[in-house]
C-alpha cells in the first residue's frame, strides 16, 4: 500500500489543489460547490492510470472543469428559485491575491457577476482562456468541443464580457480612500456622507437568500441607495461596527450589527466614487470570511 505522503496521485492533487479550487470557484461563484467539485475530482483522479497521463496538471483541470460544468447546470435551476438577488459567495483572501492584479480582477464581485451572464460552456471557456491562459486544445478536451468551436465560443464570450465588465482601473489608494469614506458613512448614518462617496449612477445588489432582509432587486441611484443604507440597514439596530477586510482579492467591509456578523460589503470604484455595492447578508454564504482561502491562477 502506498504511503499517502509519497503517493503520486495524492502529491499531484495536493500540488494543484489551490488552482483547481480557483477554477471551480470562478466557474461557480460558490465556495461550497467548488469544494464539492474538488471532492468529485479527487474520486475520479484516484481511478486514473497515471502511466497514461502526460500532463497531470492539465488532466486535473480537465476533470475539475467537467465536474464544475455539471454542477453549474444544476446550480442554474437553484438560482431560478433563489429568493431575491444572487451574489457570489465571498472569500476572505490573503494580501498576495490583492497584489496579483489579474487574479484580483478575475475573482472580484463585479467580474463574477458579469460571468453569471454567460452560458455554462461560455463561462468555462472564458475562465480557462482569459484567467488561466489555457490553450484551445486543452480547453477543447475539458469542455468536449473541437478547438475550432472553442475559438468561436471564446471570441463570443470575450465580446460579451467586454461589453459588460467594469471599466477603468483605479489605483488601490483611491479604492481604499473610497472604502474609508463609505465606512464612516455606515458608522455615522449621515445621509450626506453617503452622497459624498456614492456615484450618481451607483447600483446596490444585496443578497439575503430569503433568510435575511434584502432588496428584492438591485437599487439604482445615490439617493435610493442612501435611503436603503440609512433607513433599511440601520433600522432597529443599536450598534453598527464596520471593519475593513480583503474579499475576493479586493478591499471590502465586514459589517456587524449589535455585535453579530451581518454580512460582507464589496465595492467597485470609478473616478474615486463608488459605482457598485455588493452586500452579501445570506448567512449560508458567510462561512469563508473568517479564514483566508488561497487562490491562484497557476
Amino acid at each position: 500500500m502506498n504511503d499517502p505522503a509519497t503517493d503520486p496521485a495524492t502529491e499531484a492533487f495536493v500540488a494543484h489543489r489551490n488552482l483547481l479550487f480557483t477554477v471551480a470557484y470562478e466557474m461557480l461563484g460558490s465556495a461550497a460547490d467548488a469544494e464539492d467539485v474538488l471532492q468529485e475530482t479527487w474520486l475520479r483522479w484516484v481511478k486514473v492510470d497515471l502511466e497514461q497521463v502526460g500532463d497531470r496538471r492539465a488532466y486535473l483541470v480537465r476533470i475539475t472543469t467537467r465536474q464544475a460544468l455539471n454542477r453549474l447546470r444544476t446550480m442554474q435551476r437553484r438560482k431560478e428559485a433563489y429568493v431575491g438577488s444572487w451574489l457570489p459567495e465571498p472569500l476572505l483572501t490573503a494580501p498576495d491575491v490583492a497584489e496579483d492584479v489579474e487574479l484580483a480582477e478575475s475573482v472580484s464581485m463585479a467580474m463574477m457577476l458579469v460571468l453569471e451572464t454567460l452560458s455554462p460552456t461560455e463561462r468555462a471557456v472564458f475562465v480557462l482562456r482569459e484567467a488561466f491562459d489555457l490553450g484551445y486544445d486543452e480547453i477543447a478536451a475539458a469542455v468536449d468541443k473541437s478547438p475550432a468551436a472553442v475559438r468561436q465560443i471564446a471570441h463570443r464570450a470575450r465580446r460579451h464580457v467586454e461589453a459588460r465588465r467594469p471599466r477603468q482601473a483605479v489605483p488601490p489608494s483611491v479604492i481604499r480612500a473610497a472604502l474609508e469614506s463609505f465606512q464612516r458613512a455606515l458608522e455615522t448614518g449621515n445621509p450626506q456622507d453617503f452622497l459624498d462617496v456614492l456615484a450618481p449612477e451607483v447600483v446596490l445588489v444585496s443578497d439575503g437568500g430569503g433568510i435575511k432582509q434584502a432588496a428584492p432587486r438591485p437599487v439604482a441611484g445615490a439617493d435610493k441607495v442612501t435611503r436603503f443604507m440609512v433607513g433599511g440597514l440601520r433600522k432597529n439596530v443599536r450598534r453598527i461596527t464596520v471593519a475593513p477586510t480583503v474579499v475576493n482579492g479586493n478591499p471590502a467591509l465586514l459589517v456587524h450589527l449589535d455585535g453579530e456578523i451581518d454580512g460582507v460589503m464589496a465595492i467597485h470604484v470609478e473616478d474615486a466614487r463608488i459605482t457598485g455595492l455588493y452586500y452579501v447578508r445570506n448567512p449560508e454564504k458567510l462561512s469563508h470570511v473568517d479564514s483566508e482561502t488561497p487562490l491562484t491562477l497557476r
